[in-house]
């Protein structure tokens, strides 16, 4: 599929122009400069023409933003990735330094560019975007990003230009989606470009410094899915802008529609308040986890120190305790390739489907030695069991009286499905029905 790369200076309405052609509101927009950071892709289809978008961080140098440097390497990456690259200016500012730069690196790229420039909401704004040809760029195409004005123009311009290609099927559809969660600052990028390994999203010691979910597929070692690097959790009354309002929900929309999600802490804080906050949402959302401790190698050990850790963490998680913790040092490379096996291990367990046959073969006995309690004298019978056919495991247990089977004996019945059946890493739900 053919990419098209958005660049520009920043605040001219790159992000915007991004949602509007990818249809959704996917990438966080605001009237502050500088909000996108990496690389962000999307799908795009105009006239029976489906193509990649990649939206970039605003182009600058000499400014105080500590992005600055990382973000221009995204954007020189993106206009390496892509096909065709949408030059984005605006209309009010006229010709600055920066357009000047931009349109420098693209004519020595040798890449097809589409200058447009946005902004252009009325008739006499127009005249404004004349000035725009002395970049040497060919046709100029004036737009309004935000009310769509010009963009359809601009779109049969982008796909007359764009190299034909056979319509195929999307190559990533039925992969698994892992979401990479936590706190801000405890490693989440470092591991997205420690297992992709490049510079995928942008690391620095700063908290907050991803705030788009950023998307990337993997294949190796014999694993391929979808990673989902997100903004760091913090806690709403520590949220202080929109921004990061808006960064949080991105985060919490991507547990929402992945299968896996790796729940990163930082060692030297064990699990706090705010990550049991997050592992309470990937639970309520009936989503795999892996716990992965962070930053392992700034914490004084001895023999017995994980095995302590470890019990501290199981007892602070249950009852849903059956999870994977791998103990990590993402900046020496430790332990990664074990996390990418017990993510893979923990999707095997969520996809896998169970016999009934089976079911009732093991469960039934253990049913009998440990019968679910007399209540006011009536006595339950479960007299059959089965697997129901949801994303996550679940499992319907089929009785005379299913409104005397209290919580304890749905937990025993849930543990005695993990002793024999190997679901770690999986939250499982149990339903009492009347047969």
């Amino acid at each position: 599929m053919s990419l098209v790369a958005i660049v520009g200076r920043p605040n001219v309405g790159k992000s915007t122009l991004f949602n509007r052609l990818v249809g959704m509101r996917q990438a966080i927009v605001d009237e502050v400069a500088g909000v996108t950071r990496d690389r962000h892709y999307g799908k795009c289809e105009w006239c029976g023409h489906e193509f990649s978008v990649v939206d970039t961080g605003g182009w600058s140098s000499g400014s105080d933003d500590a992005f600055e440097s990382e973000i221009r390497k995204q954007v020189v990456i993106a206009v390496e990735e892509a096909d065709l690259v949408l030059f984005m200016v605006e209309a009010g500012t006229g010709v600055t330094d920066y357009d000047s730069e931009i349109a420098d690196l693209l004519r020595r790229s040798k890449k097809p560019v589409v200058l447009c420039v946005n902004k252009v909401d009325t008739g006499e704004k127009v005249f404004d975007t004349y000035q725009f040809y002395s970049l040497g760029l060919g046709e100029v195409w004036g737009i309004s990003a935000a009310n769509g004005s010009g963009t359809g123009d601009l779109l049969d311009e982008i796909v007359r230009l764009l190299p034909r290609e056979e319509h195929v099927e999307d190559p990533f559809a039925g992969l698994p989606h892992i979401a990479i969660v936590g706190k801000p600052n405890v490693g989440k990028s470092s591991l997205t470009n420690a297992l992709l390994g490049e510079e995928r999203n942008i690391v620095t010691p700063v908290a907050g410094t991803t705030r788009d979910s950023i998307s990337s597929h993997y294949n190796k070692f014999g694993h391929e899915f979808i990673l989902v690097d997100t903004a760091g959790m913090r806690r709403k009354n520590k949220v202080s802008e929109d921004l990061e309002f808006y960064s949080v929900m991105r985060a919490i929309r991507a547990i929402e529609h992945s299968d896996v999600c790796i729940l990163m802490i930082d060692a030297a804080n064990g699990m706090e308040a705010q990550d049991m906050a997050i592992f309470n949402l990937i639970r309520k959302n009936k989503k795999g986890c892996v716990l992965v401790v962070n930053k392992w190698d700034t914490v004084e050990k001895d023999s017995k120190t994980m095995s302590v850790y470890t019990e501290g963490l199981k007892a602070r998680m249950a009852p849903f305790s059956d999870v994977p913790i791998i103990f990590t040092s993402v900046i020496n490379k430790q332990r990664i390739l074990d996390v990418l096996d017990a993510t893979a291990k923990v999707y095997q367990n969520f996809s896998r489907k169970i016999q009934t046959s089976v079911l009732n073969e093991v469960m039934l006995p253990e049913i009998e030695n440990y019968p679910p309690p007399a209540w006011k004298g009536k006595y339950v019978k479960i007299k059959f069991v089965t697997q129901l056919p949801t994303a996550a495991p679940s499992f319907a247990f089929f009785c005379n009286l299913p409104q005397y089977v209290k919580d304890p004996y749905k937990r025993f019945l849930e543990n005695k499905l993990r002793e024999h059946f190997d679901l770690t890493g999986c939250p499982i739900q149990v339903f009492i029905r009347q047969k």
